[in-house]
């Protein structure tokens, strides 16, 4: 396995860390920085997408973590107690289809692990060490600090009958929202990111093969531009796309009864 090293040097390029970076969308933004000159590290649970990380892109640090072994993410993140680095992606998730599949007691551990607390103890760990840096005397005053998470449309929408994915992406929003808030006087930008169905090969899984039903699904590539997008203008919550963006709007104006009962019966839970 890998290791990251320190930086030392102002001149060394930014380093970029993604959590659930070997697969989807976490992964197309770990290679979108290291081609605009980034130092780039993953962390994924799946031993063979590391493999693959490590033959096709050997640049990239990897690294094997289980997020829902809490012990094992304290082990990784406590190991990193001296390095630096200007940004941190939180992409890991979890989902399970709650309308088709009744949800068991390993799919509600996984998912509120992955979704919300390895979440929380990741961005609890990383904006310690990015308010060490803002002090420690070679911080270079051009390295915009920044925290980011990839949470999901499915959390904008505010229903007593939201799913358990809905419910712990809406409360990764609100927590994301608090981190923004402590950490501005310490100029540390946070962003959530809120997207619609993109299409990756976890999405395709879920439905046999082909995602294309779903509505106003993009590519990667487009959620990457809106991803960078948002971060470039320090959007604090992006919802894109727009189309989906104005029918969340407009859902959550409706009396929570009418809300309720279009969502229990008609819209797809988002992943």
């Amino acid at each position: 396995m890998k290791n990251i090293t320190q930086s030392t040097s102002v001149h060394k390029p930014s380093h970029l860390i993604v959590f659930g970076g070997t697969s989807g969308l976490g992964l197309a933004l770990a290679l979108h920085h290291q081609a605009l000159g980034w130092q780039v590290s993953v962390v994924g649970h799946s031993v063979e997408k590391i493999a693959h990380i490590n033959s096709q892109h050997p640049d990239i640090v990897t690294h094997c973590c289980d997020l829902t072994d809490r012990a094992q993410t304290q082990t990784l993140l406590e190991s990193w107690s001296d390095i630096n680095f200007q940004r941190l992606i939180y992409s890991a998730g979890s989902y399970t289809n709650e309308r088709v599949h009744r949800l068991n007691q390993a799919d509600s551990d996984k998912m509120l692990a992955i979704n919300f607390q390895a979440f929380e103890q990741v961005f609890r760990w990383a904006s310690e060490q990015l308010k060490q840096q803002r002090y420690s005397s070679d911080f270079n005053e051009n390295n915009r600090l920044s925290l980011i998470c990839i949470a999901s449309i499915a959390g904008t929408m505010d229903y007593p009958y939201a799913s358990l994915y809905a419910k712990s992406k809406r409360a990764m929003i609100a927590t994301a929202s608090a981190y923004r808030a402590a950490l501005a006087p310490y100029h540390i930008q946070v962003n959530c990111i809120a997207s619609g169905y993109i299409d990756t090969q976890a999405l395709r899984d879920l439905n046999d093969g082909d995602a294309s039903h779903k509505p106003f699904i993009m590519n990667t590539q487009t959620a990457v531009k809106h991803v960078m997008q948002a971060i470039d203008k320090n959007i604090e919550l992006a919802i894109f796309p727009c189309s989906m963006r104005y029918i969340t709007r407009a859902l959550n104006h409706l009396p929570k009864p009418v809300l309720n009962w279009i969502l229990r019966s008609k819209l797809d839970k988002t992943t």
